[in-house]
């Protein structure tokens, strides 16, 4: 291992700004012969280096979104003054971007994937799911070589590599949603190396596969509820009082696209899937997303499902020329299905669709399912950690930031407050608030809260509870 922790990363100016450099780490960190993956990194430096306080490393979240983009727009995600006292560092985890990218399918496939329908309503419709699950992990194993080697307990040692690398006796640390189970593997696997951290939309990493699939469609459900009461208040609303009738129409108008898919200028239908996941989209964000939502739901009413479309292709990432423009849907496939293993039958899934729909009627039918395709994965190594195999009772470290959004989709606030049980002496923020994430969204309490950590190490005497 000594030729990987004491490596020096050569820079080389990138993207004007910026600097970028290559990180080796082993494969398999068990059994270092089986070669080295190469990492990506982009630094945004200091101007400051007499003052500097170190290197903050962030992540965006995903799985599969890249550090190294996220950390492009340094200037937007930190305020001036941490851009003064720390070098920005984003780095691709493995599988992502630059770094060993992880393949699937190509785009037409892609675009077939999140067209197809995603909640069988009857066996035939099941086996058609299953056969497309196993279609896509065949063409997953066929396209990417190690392909039991990309857990985020693999990224988590990754980053300790780079922590070395970068010079920095202890790891400072900025992430956001999927980030912040990456960080705490690595708080867990390292905690004395544990410097200033923030966990913003936080995982509880103790969640189970199915556990966290319910509690995100109820997430939704309830960020779908705050939407249509927004909704109200606005001239434009498409939908009916009162709620009950709304969400009628919601519903009716995602069951009527499954028989007659909506249509939109290109040739692509707008199909069922499609416009959940345009939805889910939408919900991701009060300020930019509520008010496509409303023009959605209205242009439905005419069968026109442009603004679904654009809203899900916003998700996707992917481009008006049919291209995606980047990995990140094979990667969050293939990481999700190292980390969070699900051994439930088929029957078993199934059976659990009905618990689904009860707890979240509008999006429990859709995310009953999402567990299938890991099913056919292959056995993974013994050592990637996954709830079942790596439950955290407590994590004794550096105190830690966390960060929750009461009305948060993605990533539920009662999320957050179970990570803040975990991890000792760590302080929850909490954001009254909709959409996903809490930091750099113009809450005073709360950024002012991260800044004055993040430059002198002091944690808010208390747990805060803050408003935009």
């Amino acid at each position: 291992m000594e030729q990987y922790q004491t490596q020096r990363l050569i820079w080389s100016t990138c993207y004007d700004n910026f600097d970028c450099s290559t990180l080796k780490v082993p494969i398999d960190y068990t059994d270092l012969k089986l070669g080295t993956f190469n990492i990506g990194l982009l630094r945004y430096q200091t101007t400051e280096q007499s003052t500097r306080i170190g290197s903050l490393v962030v992540n965006p979240g995903g799985p599969g979104a890249s550090g190294m983009e996220y950390a492009s727009n340094a200037e937007y995600i930190v305020s001036p003054e941490i851009l003064t006292k720390y070098d920005i560092v984003g780095f691709d985890p493995r599988g992502i971007g630059q770094s060993a990218p992880i393949r699937c399918l190509t785009n037409k496939e892609t675009d077939a994937s999140y067209a197809a329908d995603s909640k069988p309503d009857n066996q035939k419709e099941l086996q058609t799911l299953i056969t497309q699950a196993r279609t896509y992990i065949a063409k997953c194993e066929a396209n990417t070589k190690n392909i039991t080697h990309y857990s985020t307990a693999d990224s988590a040692r990754d980053m300790d590599l780079l922590r070395a690398a970068l010079g920095d006796k202890k790891l400072n640390y900025l992430g956001k949603s999927y980030g912040t189970y990456l960080g705490t593997l690595y708080a867990q696997f390292f905690p004395d190396r544990v410097g200033r951290m923030i966990f913003d939309g936080a995982i509880d990493p103790n969640s189970s596969g199915p556990e966290q699939n319910i509690t995100q469609a109820v997430g939704f459900d309830h960020a779908l509820n705050a939407f249509i009461a927004d909704c109200y208040t606005r001239s434009n609303c498409p939908l009916p009082k009162p709620e009950s009738r709304a969400i009628d129409q919601i519903i009716t108008t995602f069951h009527s696209a499954a028989i007659k898919p909506l249509t939109s200028k290109g040739k692509r239908p707008v199909t069922e899937s499609l416009i959940v996941l345009g939805t889910a989209s939408g919900l991701y964000d009060n300020i930019s997303g509520w008010p496509q939502l409303r023009i959605a739901f209205k242009e439905a009413l005419a069968g026109n499902g442009l603004t679904f479309l654009n809203l899900a292709d916003q998700y996707s990432q992917r481009n008006n020329d049919g291209t995606y423009a980047n990995n990140e849907t094979d990667a969050a496939f293939v990481i999700d299905c190292l980390d969070w293993q699900d051994t439930r039958t088929i029957a078993q899934i199934e059976a659990d669709a009905t618990t689904f729909a009860t707890a979240a009627p509008i999006f429990g039918p859709y995310l009953a399912y999402g567990a299938l395709y890991c099913q056919y994965f292959p056995s993974t190594p013994t050592t990637t950690a996954t709830p079942s195999t790596n439950h955290i009772e407590s994590i004794a470290t550096t105190p830690i930031i966390i960060i929750g959004t009461t009305r948060d989709p993605a990533t539920p606030y009662e999320w957050a407050q179970g990570l803040h049980r975990i991890i000792q002496n760590s302080r929850l923020i909490s954001l009254n608030a909709d959409g996903h994430t809490g930091h750099g969204r113009g809450s005073v309490c709360v950024d002012s809260a991260v800044d004055k950590y993040l430059l002198t190490g002091a944690l808010p005497t208390k747990d805060l509870a803050c408003s935009l």
